[in-house]
């Protein structure tokens, strides 16, 4: 898959915004936004106003970035949420959000969705005890995921159960850090997303 290579820290500072793609350094003063928060490249400190066209396109990228999912993926899941009853930029959130990787991420078992994704791909976690080594793999309300008890020892996910201890989990989740696992207590709303987009902006693009 064609995934942006480009420093995460440089996707964040062209979005102008935290997008939390290295885990426990973007909340500590190291993180480049906080430093330098203009575009990368020699004229970053002069933003251009930008097109309708280009204001949509860039809460586009902005979302893709976040959920660090392909451009195959993101229109397929636009496509998912235009043929599921309800508003298409909530739904298409809220298809996003229950992503397995987004998930594990929100749950604090991974530093960043990068890492989440990672550990997934390598059958670190079961869903409902049955081992899903699937990213993009789209939780349920009542689904339960636990990490594989051949994978409980994992230094990684030791450290970052420390290190995520803090913060918060969403409401819509919750965890047992004693017992590495966490359940889906309800679906994401649109309340529930910490991304500052406006979705609609997102319809309106796939929509011309």
């Amino acid at each position: 898959m064609a995934r942006y290579k480009d420093e995460q820290c440089r996707i964040c500072r062209r979005e102008g915004q935290k997008l939390f793609l290295k885990g426990s350094r973007c909340y500590t003063d190291k993180c480049s936004i906080s430093r330098r928060n203009y575009a990368p490249g020699q004229n970053g400190q002069k933003r251009k106003k930008l097109s309708e066209y280009g204001t949509q396109l860039r809460e586009k990228q902005k979302t893709k970035s976040f959920y660090g999912v392909s451009e195959k993926q993101f229109r397929k899941y636009f496509e998912m949420a235009s043929a599921t009853k309800g508003i298409t930029g909530e739904v298409l959130l809220q298809i996003l959000e229950r992503r397995l990787d987004n998930v594990i991420y929100r749950l604090g078992y991974g530093s960043s969705r990068a890492q989440a994704r990672m550990l997934v791909t390598h059958g670190t976690f079961a869903v409902n005890g049955q081992k899903v080594d699937i990213p993009s793999y789209l939780i349920k309300a009542g689904d339960i995921i636990t990490v594989r008890e051949n994978r409980k020892d994992n230094g990684v996910i030791k450290l970052n159960v420390e290190e995520n201890a803090a913060r918060p989990v969403p409401e819509w989740l919750e965890k047992d850090a004693k017992s590495l696992t966490g359940k889906i207590v309800r679906l994401p709303a649109r309340e529930d997303v910490d991304l500052p987009v406006e979705e609609h902006l997102i319809v309106e693009l796939y929509s011309k």
